[in-house]
């Protein structure tokens, strides 16, 4: 039977007392506990870290590029993301780390934000809208869009015509709201498209599997091969992207990786997809959006995105 615990010799007058083990150390259970502790709290930082910069730390398969549906129309291929099984993390942060996938800048390049027409301002009726708005952590892509309008329409008339796509696409396709987070006139003007905030990484429902992470810009008309582009058009959507992607520190001419949330776009759910971080829409989705046209200026976009970023 063991009796109680042995005491020390009492310290001598004066002497200091043992400090009692509190703390990290004490409560890992000594220094051997604590060195092996160290790693995985580490690791968790790091996932902390990761998440709070929009990334997905793992290997993701290459994407697998079979089973491409025919090239539809944009609008049958924008909406909001149909449900999916892939893990709530992973579409929180679709931005995955390895080759070619985005880095951060080396070092701060924005640009001024340009004139934006608020939803108040063309008319929208907020009644419309039940849902709150949806966030990702950062806009890392933007996909061009072209509307499909006639392009004769006067540019007095845009508020109209967005109070009419609004209505359709709110209600009529019952996306809750505008599928776009911005809409380009052929003046230049650029509006506010889907609520939420311009300069927050608003989720859109205007790239069927790629809206997380991404921001959805349209052209108002429609832009086939042939078509006259006007360069105020192009110019404002150069404006709004060096500003967009620059709130992340995005370069316009760069790539981004992002993952596939249903197999609705050109890739399998779940699988890796990097794009160019101006891109148009059919580089996503089976459609031949934003028309040829629009898709032969996207290099001078990203170059004059750049510029502007002061790159």
């Amino acid at each position: 039977m063991s009796g109680p615990a042995r005491r020390g010799p009492a310290p001598p007058p004066g002497a200091a007392r043992p400090r009692p083990r509190t703390g990290l150390r004490s409560a890992v259970g000594g220094p051997g506990a604590l060195r092996a502790a160290v790693p995985a709290a580490a690791a968790v930082l790091a996932a902390l870290l990761a998440a709070a910069a929009g990334w997905s730390v793992r290997n993701a398969p290459e994407p697998s590029h079979a089973g491409r549906a025919p090239a539809r129309t944009g609008a049958e291929q924008a909406g909001p993301d149909k449900p999916s099984s892939t893990p709530y993390a992973l579409q929180q942060a679709e931005f995955v780390v390895g080759p070619g996938a985005w880095s951060p800048a080396s070092g701060p390049h924005s640009a001024p934000r340009p004139p934006i027409v608020s939803r108040e301002q063309w008319g929208a009726d907020e009644r419309l809208r039940h849902e709150p708005g949806e966030y990702a952590h950062a806009v890392r892509v933007v996909f061009v869009h072209h509307t499909d309008n006639p392009n004769d329409y006067d540019c007095a008339e845009v508020p109209s015509l967005l109070r009419a796509m609004y209505g359709d696409h709110a209600t009529g396709r019952d996306w809750d709201d505008i599928g776009y987070n911005f809409l380009v006139d052929r003046c230049g003007t650029v509006y506010e498209g889907r609520a939420g905030g311009t300069d927050r990484p608003v989720v859109g429902a205007h790239a069927q599997g790629f809206n997380k992470g991404s921001a959805g810009i349209a052209a108002i008309g429609t832009f086939h091969e042939g078509t006259p582009v006007p360069a105020a058009l192009t110019d404002a959507i150069a404006r709004l992207v060096a500003w967009k992607l620059g709130l992340a520190g995005v370069d316009p001419r760069g790539r981004a990786a992002l993952v596939s949330t249903n197999s609705m776009s050109r890739y399998r759910k779940g699988d890796r997809a990097v794009f160019d971080t101006v891109s148009g829409h059919r580089d996503g989705d089976p459609t031949d959006c934003p028309g040829a046209a629009m898709a032969e200026r996207l290099p001078e976009i990203r170059q004059k995105a750049a510029r502007l970023q002061g790159r």
